[in-house]
């Protein structure tokens, strides 16, 4: 016999980074192991409610605070029956938060996270009356959109030792904690042999890994070992740190055929002043010749990269250095946001926050202008040339997958168009042939291989 519990939805709502949707992805775990059933439909929560909220940014602080509100009507109007908020915004305002919003039922931090099936055990026993819905089968991989079973994100780190001017992250996760070779490799093979066929291996800094454990860094070794396991098809590294790279891991990248040659690496700014008032501790010079010494290493990578404008002090000489910085480097993929001060930073006590607003816009503006046109050619010069894509999705006549060049959601789109009597399979790999291209993604043909 089915109980009430056994058919309860509960809403997973994950805000901010891919590394919160891990934790996401272990909560509807332990949910489902324990009889209830995990839904992701962010535009439509029912049920009981657990937000995983983002505190990085004054933006994404906003957007979780308005989420949690959102909610708190619907749970007036009784579509949802109780709120639980988690994650790094509740980790790093634990203390205020629970005066100021009322209407969430549990708060937990970013680690204490791991009782909440409990304590939804205990409050059953005392209320047993939701209503009952029809259970359906939950798929591992949650994303943004569409689940995507056989995509996962593996975190292989919590915390950082950096302690960047800028950045509240450390003040919320703590300091770097490095999870064993064996155990990520575990799990790997656990998902490969479930299907799982791309792995994108994240922390917020994968150049530090291993050195709190094994005392030196071990990423190279790491990236070495699942790719020897069966079924892996692509691994991708997101979020290395300039300072100390780890230069033995572009030698696994070159080797193994299954190790995507992409590196999503922040960088942040490249003038000398504005790098060491964000505590960046690497120069302009030692920047670049990084970056040579990757693409030497690594021929034909896609280099990601994140770059910070309106840093207080960034002055307009600064901000041609960054843009001729970018120009320079022609980076495949270029992510930008403008500073926004964060309290209990080094940056907040130390220096005012004196860029104007329409200042820093003005620059986010123009760089992104800037790559927009470096893009556009990039992706011109990949006409013609055969690529491997894995399918995400389709509408129609057109399917839709990514590169290795691509990570999930935030890279370019390949659009394939077949005729109606060829279908393709969503999660499979394919050889195609780039036909056309804009400035953000890609057109293509089957190749028949």
């Amino acid at each position: 016999m089915v109980s009430n519990k056994d058919r309860r939805p509960v809403s997973i709502i994950a805000m901010g980074c891919s590394k919160n949707l891990v934790d996401a992805e272990r909560v509807a775990f332990m949910l489902r192991e324990a009889g209830y059933t995990p839904e992701f439909d962010p535009e439509r929560p029912r049920g009981i409610v657990v937000i995983n909220t983002c505190g990085f940014i004054g933006d994404a602080k906003e957007e979780s605070i308005n989420t949690i509100l959102e909610t708190a009507e619907l749970k007036k109007r009784g579509r949802v029956s109780k709120i639980i908020v988690m994650g790094c915004l509740s980790e790093r305002y634990r203390k205020e938060l629970p005066d100021e919003l009322p209407e969430v039922d549990r708060w937990y931090g970013k680690f204490d996270w791991t009782s909440l099936v409990d304590d939804l055990e205990a409050d059953s026993k005392e209320n047993d009356s939701a209503p009952a819905v029809k259970a359906h089968p939950w798929e591992r991989c949650f994303q943004k959109e569409k689940p995507k079973p056989y995509s996962a994100y593996i975190k292989i780190a919590e915390g950082c030792n950096r302690f960047c001017a800028f950045c509240a992250i450390p003040l919320i996760t703590g300091r770097y904690r490095s999870r064993t070779i064996e155990d990520i490799a575990e799990e790997v093979t656990a998902l490969a042999s479930r299907g799982v066929r791309e792995f994108n291996i994240i922390a917020q800094d994968l150049s530090y890994y291993g050195t709190d454990i094994y005392g030196r860094q071990e990423i190279a070794r790491l990236i070495d070992r699942l790719a020897d396991i069966d079924g892996v098809e692509w691994i991708r590294l997101h979020y290395a740190y300039p300072k100390d790279f780890p230069l033995d891991l572009l030698d696994v990248m070159a080797r193994r055929d299954n190790v995507c040659k992409y590196l999503d690496i922040a960088l942040q700014h490249i003038d000398d002043t504005v790098l060491a008032n964000m505590q960046r501790h690497i120069t302009a010079d030692e920047t670049r010749a990084l970056l040579a010494e990757i693409r030497r290493r690594v021929p034909g990578i896609t280099l990601r990269t994140t770059l910070m404008v309106g840093f207080p002090g960034e002055t307009e000489e600064a901000f041609c250095r960054l843009k001729d910085f970018v120009r320079e480097q022609r980076f495949e993929r270029m992510g930008a946001f403008a500073y926004c001060e964060e309290e209990d930073t080094s940056a907040a006590r130390n220096f005012a926050d004196d860029i104007p607003a329409e200042v820093k816009q003005r620059r986010l503006d123009q760089l992104m202008a800037i790559q927009q046109d470096i893009s556009a050619e990039v992706l011109s010069k990949m006409v013609g040339r055969e690529v491997k894509v894995l399918i995400d999705s389709h509408e129609g006549d057109m399917w839709t997958g990514r590169t290795e060049g691509d990570s999930p959601e935030v890279d370019i789109d390949v659009n394939i168009f077949t005729d109606g009597n060829r279908r393709l399979r969503i999660g499979q790999f394919y050889t195609v042939r780039i036909t056309d291209s804009d400035f953000f993604s890609l057109s293509a043909e089957l190749i028949d291989k």
